[in-house]
C-alpha cells in the first residue's frame, strides 16, 4: 500500500527540484525527506530516484507515480474542502500571498474585516511577487495569491488554479510638485512632454520596467532615460517628491496623498494593469478560502482611484 504522505513528498520533489527545497517548504529535515522517499521506493518496488551530480532526479517510474499522486492529492483536497464546507464554520488557517500595494490597499482591509466577522480564522500574510506566489498556490503553500498583470504581459495560470478578477488599476503619471509639465497640464499629461526627463522604474525584465518602456514608446514616441531602479514604489515616490525623477505608477500605489508629488492620467490613451486573486480549484468550497476571497473582493470594490 502506497502512503499518501510519501506520495506528496515525491510530487513536491518533482515540482521543487531538490530535497532541501522540499524539506524547507514542508518544515522537515532533509534527512527525514530522504528517509521517507526511500521507504516509498521500497513500497513501490522500483527505483524512483537516481543520483544526478549533487542532487537526485526522478526515474520514469517515479514520473508515472507523480501523475497518479497529483490525481490522488487533488481528490483528498476536494474531500477536505467538502468536509469543511459541511461544517459551515469559518475557522482554521488562511494563508495569503501578495505584493506590496495590494497588501496595503486590499489585503489589510480584508484581514481587518475578517478579524471582526470571522474571529476563529487565523489569517497569515506573506509578501511575494506573482512569479513565486502563483506556483506556490498550485502546490498548496498559499490559499490565496493576489497577482498583477500588465497590459501585453498575460500571466500563465498553473494547472488546478482558478483566477478571480478584482480591480482594473489605472497607470498614472507621477511628477514632482510644481513641475512645469504638471502646471501646464492640470487634467492629463501627454507623455511626449516628458521625453527629456529622468525616469525611475523597476529592475530590468520586471513587469513595471517593461510597462514603462512600452508605454513611453507607444504613446510618447521615446525611449525613457531610466536612471533609477527599485521594486519598492515608496522609494520611487520619494525620488519624485525630491524633484529627481518622474515615473509611471498604478493608482493602487498612489492614493493621492504622498507629499511632494502630482498625479495625472496619461493623455494619449488609458494604460491599466489587472489585479486578480488565484486559488486552487480544489478549495472552491472551503469556507476559509471563500471568506478570505470575499473579504478581498469587498476591499477591491471599495477602492477609489485618483
Amino acid at each position: 500500500m502506497l502512503d499518501l504522505r510519501r506520495l506528496r513528498l515525491l510530487r513536491e520533489l518533482h515540482e521543487r527540484g531538490t530535497i532541501a527545497a522540499v524539506a524547507d517548504a514542508l518544515q522537515f529535515t532533509p534527512s527525514a525527506v530522504s528517509q521517507q522517499l526511500a521507504i516509498l521506493e521500497r513500497e513501490a518496488g522500483v527505483p524512483l530516484l537516481v543520483r544526478a551530480g549533487r542532487g537526485v532526479r526522478l526515474t520514469d517510474p517515479a514520473l508515472t507515480l507523480v501523475e497518479h499522486a497529483d490525481a490522488l492529492l487533488e481528490r483528498v483536497a476536494l474531500a477536505e474542502a467538502d468536509l469543511a464546507a459541511a461544517g459551515g464554520t469559518v475557522s482554521g488557517r488562511a494563508r495569503i500571498a501578495t505584493f506590496q500595494s495590494a497588501a496595503l490597499r486590499l489585503v489589510m482591509p480584508a484581514m481587518e474585516s475578517l478579524a471582526r466577522d470571522a474571529p476563529r480564522l487565523r489569517c497569515e500574510l506573506v509578501e511575494a511577487e506573482p512569479e513565486r506566489s502563483l506556483p506556490a498556490v498550485a502546490l498548496g503553500d498559499y490559499d490565496v495569491a493576489l497577482c498583477d498583470e500588465w497590459q501585453h504581459q498575460p500571466r500563465r495560470m498553473p494547472g488546478g488554479v482558478e483566477r478571480h478578477e478584482l480591480v482594473r488599476d489605472p497607470v498614472l503619471v507621477v511628477l514632482p510638485a510644481r513641475h512645469p509639465v504638471a502646471l501646464a497640464h492640470p487634467e492629463a499629461v501627454p507623455l511626449a512632454a516628458l521625453a527629456g526627463e529622468t525616469w525611475t522604474t523597476g529592475h530590468e525584465e520586471m513587469g513595471w520596467d517593461e510597462m514603462t518602456r512600452r508605454t513611453c514608446l507607444e504613446h510618447g514616441g521615446f525611449d525613457p532615460d531610466i536612471r533609477h531602479r527599485t521594486n519598492d514604489a515608496i522609494v520611487s515616490l520619494e525620488l519624485v517628491a525630491r524633484g529627481l525623477t518622474v515615473t509611471l505608477l498604478p493608482g493602487l500605489v498612489v492614493p493621492g496623498s504622498h507629499p511632494g508629488v502630482e498625479v495625472r492620467p496619461i493623455a494619449e490613451a488609458p494604460v491599466r494593469r489587472t489585479i486578480f486573486a488565484a486559488t486552487r480549484a480544489a478549495d472552491g468550497a472551503r469556507p476559509s478560502t471563500r471568506a478570505l476571497l470575499d473579504a478581498v473582493r469587498d476591499a477591491a470594490a471599495a477602492v477609489q482611484f485618483v
